[in-house]
C-alpha cells in the first residue's frame, strides 16, 4: 500500500477528531486551511500522547521524542508526516519553534500535575496548551494588530475553561482535577466528590460560578478584537459561537458534567460557523 501523503495524514487526523475547529477551517482559503490543519493535527498528536499512554515514562519519552522532533524540523529536517506537512508554511505565518515547544511543555504538566491549588496556577497551563494555540491560530487567520494576539490568547483560554467545565467527569476518571482547589474550597466541594463523581448543589453552584467566568473570559476577548483584524479572524469567531454554544447548554441542562459528556451535533455545529461566516453573527 502506497504511504499516506502528509497532507492527507493531518486531513484525517483533524477530521477525525469531530473537534468544532474543523468547522471553522473549512471556510478558510487553500494556504490557511493547509497550515491551520497541519497545526491543529500537531495538538492533537502531543495532546493524545498524554491521553492515550496510560504510563507516565513511556507518555514522557514520546513528549521528549516531539520535543527534538520540533527542533530538528526547524533545522530543515522534519521526519513526523505532521511536522512536513507544517514546516512549508512556518514563514509565511510567523509560527515559531517556541510556539509548538511551549504546547509540548503544556501537555507535559499533565504527566506531573493533577491538582491546581490556584487559578493563578492553572492560569500558566491554560497560557500553554490554549493561549499560546489561540495566538498561533490568530497568526495563520491573519492578523496587522498587535492587540490581536491578546484577544486570541483569552479567547484561547475561555476555550480551554469551556473544556474544563465539559470534561469534569472523564478528567475525574483520570484522577485529574483541572478546578482550582481553592474555588473548591470556597463552595465545600470536597476533591473526592468530584473523583467519586457525586453531585450535589455545592457541585452546581461550583459549575454555575465557572461558566460564568468563561462567559466573562468570551466577553473580555471580543472586546480585546481590534475591528481591522475582525473579519480575517472570523474562524477564531466561529469557534466562540460554536464553544459558547456549548456552554450554553451544558449550563441548561443542569451540568450533567459528573456523568456524560455534553456536545453538539456536527449539522449544529456547522450551522453556527456559517452563521458568522455569512451573516457576521455570534
Amino acid at each position: 500500500m502506497a504511504s499516506m501523503s502528509p497532507q492527507t495524514y493531518v486531513q484525517e487526523k483533524a477530521a477525525s477528531s469531530g473537534s468544532s475547529f474543523y468547522y471553522a477551517f473549512l471556510f478558510l482559503s487553500p494556504p490557511k486551511r493547509a497550515t491551520i490543519t497541519a497545526f491543529y493535527a500537531f495538538c492533537r498528536e502531543v495532546d493524545d500522547v498524554v491521553d492515550e499512554v496510560s504510563d507516565p515514562s513511556i507518555a514522557a519519552s514520546k513528549l521528549a521524542w516531539w520535543r527534538q522532533a520540533v527542533i530538528t524540523a526547524y533545522q530543515g529536517q522534519p521526519e513526523h508526516p505532521v511536522l512536513r506537512a507544517l514546516m512549508p508554511w512556518v514563514a509565511q505565518f510567523g509560527i515559531r519553534a517556541e510556539h509548538l515547544l511551549s504546547i509540548i511543555e503544556g501537555c507535559e504538566m499533565d504527566l506531573t500535575q493533577t491538582r491546581y491549588l490556584t487559578q493563578h496556577d492553572l492560569n500558566r497551563y491554560c497560557h500553554l496548551v490554549a493561549g499560546v494555540v489561540g495566538e498561533v491560530s490568530a497568526l495563520i487567520f491573519g492578523q496587522t494588530h498587535e492587540q490581536t494576539t491578546r484577544y486570541a490568547h483569552t479567547l484561547g483560554q475561555a476555550f480551554q475553561l469551556t473544556n474544563i467545565i465539559r470534561d469534569v467527569g472523564e478528567d475525574a476518571l483520570r484522577g485529574r482535577i483541572y478546578l482550582p482547589m481553592e474555588e473548591l474550597q470556597a463552595f465545600e466541594v470536597k476533591a473526592h466528590e468530584i473523583l467519586d463523581r457525586v453531585d450535589s448543589t455545592r457541585f452546581q453552584s461550583l459549575m454555575k460560578h465557572q461558566a460564568q467566568k468563561a462567559r466573562d473570559l468570551y466577553q473580555l476577548a471580543f472586546s480585546q478584537l481590534p475591528d481591522q483584524d475582525r473579519r480575517a479572524q472570523k474562524p477564531g469567531l466561529m469557534m466562540a459561537s460554536i464553544y459558547r454554544t456549548l456552554l450554553q447548554e451544558i449550563d441548561s441542562s443542569g451540568f450533567p458534567v459528573l456523568h456524560q459528556r455534553v456536545s453538539l451535533t456536527p449539522l449544529r455545529k456547522f450551522w453556527l460557523a456559517w452563521r458568522v461566516q455569512a451573516l457576521g453573527r455570534l
